[in-house]
Order: structure tokens, then sequence, then C-alpha cells
């Protein structure tokens, strides 16, 4: 018999041998078709499981295979559900506390694309311009393609002066661009404050950790002696903080509300089903507030800006948040595994699920994009030989004009943060007008 022939033969009876069946648990073909069976459906893994093991080319562990399946089983889910190994774990609790090695951004898998919600202030992404929505396509030479959050944060991580290379896909490019970083001890600073202009305090949240409620109290505290008095405005900026612990975005809107429901979150089961209100301790600052949010706006971040948006406490301004409206549920398995899993979504006090739809601000305000609008402008005073001001009373006013005072040159230029400034200043000069005219 020619060898072409005896090559064919073999072939077609090797094929006939493997779909018949007689591979160690022969009968998995039928466990396919019987649908709502747990049972078959395991007896279906298992057969698998153990074709794979002792017939694949090459010799594999078993608890490689079975990590393999349970992720595989996690990405039919969400983005936000994962199996975590020890040192995931650990790594997730590190986050929480604020202090970790790498380059500073948070991540999500958006459109099976490894996405990031935002980078984290004062980072080495930060500083190498990253932005929120920029999509990852390799970390080092490594296709981020059906790579797992997990994965991708371990990638990222690393000692501290140790370089890393990610490559960039974003709308403006016309091809991905490489970033080389060199990881940092990356501190989070939870909350920082400082008086504006004329009584109006800024508060900045980057991310919701153990202590960012009892810091955001401090931070009322020192602006308000500083001021001397009480607040007239108050600016929360809630842009690219992506969020946090919820038990800190409850507690960090109750700081702003006497009363009423703050979240409410639904799930399956009745841990899902769970509702938080406003305490009234009287310490709630009165003043007006704005609430800054934009894309990198996620999660705990979206809780506090619903919350205060549903109850009128304050002027949401910036731009559409991120709309991750799901509660993740960390659950510690053996051997020092976790399982982070999707229970439930949760609501604003009106009844608004955000989950892919965001927080939708009242005062819609994009980031300027190039030069500064405001130029500098022919005056009276720059005429050759021009009279003289008259003494007189001072003119009223709340500035120079030119936004002095406390705030810095790199916080003039940001377009968002002047006009929720403004704002607050205009709401305490229209309050202040005589309303029935001369008298």
């Amino acid at each position: 018999m020619p060898t072409s022939v005896k090559s064919a033969l073999f072939f077609f009876c090797l094929s006939v041998f493997i779909l018949s069946g007689s591979f160690s648990g022969g009968g998995f073909c039928q466990a396919a078709g019987v649908p709502n069976d747990p049972y078959r459906d395991l007896k279906l893994f298992t057969d698998v499981l153990s074709i794979v093991r002792d017939n694949y080319v090459d010799e594999v562990e078993t608890g490689k295979l079975i990590q393999g399946a349970i992720n595989g089983m996690l990405l039919t889910l969400d983005p936000h559900s994962a199996f975590m190994t020890p040192e995931a774990f650990m790594e997730m609790q590190i986050d929480t506390r604020g202090e970790f090695g790498g380059i500073g951004i948070e991540i999500t898998i958006r459109d099976n694309v490894l996405t990031i919600v935002s980078p984290i202030e004062g980072t080495p992404a930060d500083r190498a311009g990253l932005m929120a929505g920029d999509q990852i396509v390799k970390i080092g030479d490594k296709p981020t393609k059906d790579m797992t959050l997990v994965d991708a944060v371990r990638m990222m991580r690393g000692g501290k002066g140790t370089r890393m290379t990610i490559t960039i896909m974003r709308d403006s490019f016309k091809v991905p661009k490489e970033f080389t970083l060199v990881r940092e001890i990356v501190k989070i600073r939870s909350v920082r404050s400082k008086i504006l202009d004329e009584g109006i305090g800024y508060i900045r949240i980057a991310q919701f950790q153990e202590n960012t409620a009892e810091d955001l109290k401090k931070g009322l505290a020192e602006m308000r002696r500083k001021n001397g008095t009480n607040l007239s405005g108050l600016i929360v900026d809630l842009r690219n903080d992506p969020g946090g612990l919820l038990d800190q975005a409850v507690k960090v809107a109750d700081i702003f509300l006497t009363k009423g429901l703050i979240v409410y979150t639904e799930g399956r089961d009745a841990e899902g089903q769970m509702k938080f209100f406003a305490r009234d301790d009287g310490s709630e600052p009165s003043c007006p507030m704005v609430v800054m949010i934009n894309g990198g706006s996620a999660s705990a971040s979206e809780i506090v800006a619903g919350a205060l948006q549903d109850h009128r406490r304050a002027v949401v301004l910036g731009t559409p948040s991120f709309g991750k409206g799901s509660v993740q549920t960390v659950i510690p398995l053996a051997d020092n595994h976790g399982l982070r899993l999707t229970t439930a979504l949760y609501y604003t006090p009106s009844g608004r699920s955000i989950q892919a739809k965001g927080i939708i601000p009242d005062i819609l305000v994009h980031p300027l994009q190039g030069e500064e609008v405001e130029r500098s402008v022919f005056r009276e005073e720059d005429l050759d030989h021009h009279l003289a001001p008259e003494k007189g009373k001072p003119e009223k006013g709340s500035g120079d004009g030119r936004h002095g005072f406390a705030i810095e040159p790199q916080e003039q230029k940001d377009y968002q943060l002047m006009r929720a400034l403004d704002l607050l200043k205009g709401w305490r000069l229209l309050k202040g007008l005589n309303q029935k005219g001369a008298a």
C-alpha cells in the first residue's frame, strides 16, 4: 500500500477513535446536549479536564488547568468579577490602604479592551499624560487581548525605580504610542483641601480609602480655621477619582446631608439588599456646593455625586462620569486565594441606576482645549500720559479680576475649576443684590 494511502487511513482511523469517545470519560458528548443540569455540566467539565491532563501534548499541572477554567468562567460574567491568587489578593488589600509600587492608574475592561479609568494624581502615569479612556494595547511586549484585570495589575506593579513600557491607543492617535514609565511607591493622598477665594473652599478627593471620611472632616475644619468663620461656598473635586470603599462613599455623602437615603443596592439575595441613610449629627456644612466630575469619576465617587445631586445639595458640574454602578463582594477562599464577585447594583436616592450610564452633570463643562480663552487687552492705563486714578473708596468686588488670592497658576488654567468657582461667586453676588432696585 502506498505511503500516502497508509497515512490517510491512519488519520481517518485516529479521527474515528477520538470521535467515538474512546478517551477516558468518553460519554462527555452526550452530556453537552442536556440543558440546565449542573451535575451533567460538572461531569462534562471533569471529562474535559481528564482528557486534557492525560492526552495533551505536554504535561500540565492540574491546578493550573483548574485556575484557567475558573478565570474563563468569571470572564463570561462582567469585567469586575475575578479570581485572585494569594499575591493578587494581597495587592487588593494594599490598594485600599493607599500605598503600592507601580505607575499609578486605575484600569478596567471596557468592550473587551483593557482601558484606563483614570490616572492617579501625582503619579508617573499622571505626569506622562495618560488619560481616562486610553486603551492599553500592550504591557511590555505582551498584548492585552484576553488578559485579566488581575494579570494586568500584576504586570504593571513592581519595584521602585524599575522601568516598564505600555502601548496606548487614544482617539486622537493614528497609531498606538509607547509610553515608558519608571515605577514609584505610589502613595495616594486621599484628600487635599485649601481656600480658593474669600471663603470658598476646595476639597479634592483622589480615591476613597480607609480614612477618607475622617481626612475630609479634618480638611473642612482646617479651612474653617483659616477662614476665621464658616465657608461661603465649597467645591468638591471628584474628577479622575476611580472610587474605592463603599462605606467611605456613604460616610462622605453623610458629611453633607442631614437626612434621607444616600444609596441603595439590589442583588439576588438578602445580603445584596442594602440601604444607607444620612444622619444629622449637627456638624454638616451648610454652604452652597459644586461637585466636579468627569469620565474618570467612577464607583464610590458616583455614589457621592448622585446622592448630593438627587437631594439638591450640590450642583454637579463637568462631564458625564464613568458609569460603574455595580458592587463587588470580596470572598476569601482556601490557601489565601480570593474571589471578587459582582453581587449587586447600586442606585441613587431617586432610583437611578448609573450602570453604563454615569452621572450626568447639571452643568456640562468640557475641559478647555488649547490656549487660554482670555488674552490681555489694551486698557486706559496702558495709554501714555493717562490720568492717574483719583483716591477714593476701594473698588467693590471679590478679586483683582485675574483670580488672584490663593489660586495657583495651574489652577487658573483649569477651566472646569474656574467655572465652578465663578458659579459660587456668582451665587454669592446675586444673593447680595437689591431685588427691589434703587432705594
